[in-house]
């Protein structure tokens, strides 16, 4: 299960910089609009059929990288003992699956990682998941790993001299 939707990632970081990344190499970008229309199961009749069919190969590389990316934060999450997958999906989950998949889709940048928000996106989005699995960071009040984790439980001996003990004395 995908911790977030086509029409998600259509809303953020948009189909316009989707279609920049996902489209086939050394080709003409899938027009935005037509990926969004994919992305979000809108008619798509108004385009050719060439394109349509590019726009289908741009939304695979997309559910190929949010996989990856879902696969990472299960890798993650799994170490610190969750029931994978995540049902309900925490927003923050959510929004470390988009960070990661951004990442892993602008495979061909240039720019400096310590500079770029993608990288820093995605650097963050890697630590907060290791502190996650090491215990230090929780996915919040709805977190059920966290908190039993941080449940007190008092344990004693069996009773000496009680009601049970004591019946064959009265």
């Amino acid at each position: 299960m995908p911790y977030i939707t086509h029409a998600d990632l259509a809303d953020s970081p948009g189909a316009l910089e989707l279609s920049e990344v996902a489209s086939d190499e050394h080709r003409r970008p899938v027009p935005a609009e037509l990926l969004d229309a994919v992305l979000r199961a809108a008619d798509v009749s108004a385009w050719g059929t060439d394109d349509v069919q590019a726009a289908q190969r741009a939304a695979a590389r997309i559910d190929t990288a949010v996989r990856d990316a879902c696969s990472l934060i299960d890798g993650y999450l799994a170490k610190r003992g969750y029931a994978l997958p995540l049902n309900p999906v925490n927003p923050l989950v959510s929004a470390w699956c988009r960070a990661i998949a951004r990442y892993l889709l602008h495979k061909n940048r240039t720019a400096m990682e310590s500079k770029d928000p993608i990288a820093r996106g995605y650097n963050d989005a890697v630590r907060l998941l290791q502190q996650t699995a090491d215990g230090k960071f929780s996915l919040g009040i709805q977190d059920t790993v966290a908190i039993d984790q941080t449940d007190a439980r008092f344990v004693h001996a069996p009773k000496v001299f009680g009601r049970d003990q004591l019946k064959g004395f009265r």
